[in-house]
This record gives structure tokens, C-alpha cells and sequence, in this order.
């Protein structure tokens, strides 16, 4: 269970517009299936290769995307507010990505998978939440994605290339 209070985790939900479709008594709810877990600064988090068992809130920090070589080079960051690890969750496919706590460290509300399939059955209006806020979450990525993809063929293809 989370150490914060209804109170809180419902403002956090609203500050960062996450499941905010849930009543103040829904989220006292879903503290019970969410655990905290902190990071030290660089701490990885999960690696490529391992398949997702909890996807994650960032409550507070932020999380690093590294990819497998050999410098570990840096392909994205999160922030506070967002959601994490939901991808290898939901397709039970290893990760491509190595995950890291920022250099200040960060604090996660966890979600594992046993207890998402718990409050998929005790839960049901919760647990359809969450899994639309993945897909929001995963919606953004792929968007941001695009974005990426097309500012790189015009930097290659661009002014002054020939």
C-alpha cells in the first residue's frame, strides 16, 4: 500500500490529469493495489530484455530511457505525472529499452501485475481507467514518435544536404 493519503494521491491524479474520471473514494481504493518504490539517483530501474511485471507512476523525478549500446545513449526522458513500463506490461514482450532513475533519484507508484489482475476483478471501473490512461500514455509516445521521425528526415534531408 501507498504511503500517502487519499487526499493526496486524488490531487496528484488531477494535477496531472491521470485516471481523472475517478472520485475521490475510488482512489482511496486503488491505494490499497499501489506500492511505493524509490530509486536512487542512476539506480536502473528495469532492463532491455526483461519483460515488464509492474508498470509505474512518477510521482516524483525523473526516468531515463537509455538504449542497449554500449554507451547507454540517452533516447528519452519522463517526468512526474507520467506513466511507465505499460508497454512491456500489457504485451508481455522484453523491453527495448533500459529505464533509470534521473540523477536526483525518483519515487514510483507501482502497479504490479498480480495486483492488476486483482483490481481487474474487485475493480473493474479502476482498473478500465488505468488501462486508458496506458493508452493515452502510449498515444502521446507514439505522437512525440512522429514528431522525432519527421524533424530527423528533415535535419538529414534538409537545407545544405545534397
Amino acid at each position: 500500500m501507498l504511503n500517502i493519503s487519499t487526499d493526496e494521491l486524488f490531487s496528484f491524479f488531477q494535477k496531472h490529469l491521470i485516471c481523472e474520471s475517478l472520485t475521490k473514494k475510488e482512489v482511496g481504493r486503488l491505494i490499497h493495489y499501489l506500492q511505493d518504490k524509490t530509486y536512487a539517483g542512476d539506480e536502473v530501474i528495469s532492463d532491455a530484455g526483461e519483460v515488464g511485471e509492474s508498470l509505474a507512476f512518477i510521482a516524483k523525478g525523473k526516468v531515463l530511457f537509455t538504449g542497449t549500446d554500449m554507451e547507454h545513449t540517452n533516447v528519452g526522458k519522463q517526468g512526474a505525472g507520467t506513466l511507465i513500463g505499460e508497454m512491456s506490461f500489457f504485451d508481455r514482450k522484453p523491453r527495448n529499452l533500459r529505464m533509470t532513475a534521473g540523477k536526483k533519484g525518483v519515487k514510483l507508484f507501482v502497479l504490479t501485475r498480480p495486483m492488476y489482475e486483482r483490481l481487474k476483478i474487485e475493480e473493474s471501473f479502476i482498473a478500465v481507467n488505468i488501462l486508458e490512461n496506458a493508452i493515452v500514455s502510449l498515444d502521446d509516445l507514439v505522437r512525440n514518435m512522429g514528431d522525432d521521425i519527421s524533424a530527423l528526415g528533415h535535419y538529414v534531408h534538409g537545407f545544405g544536404k545534397r
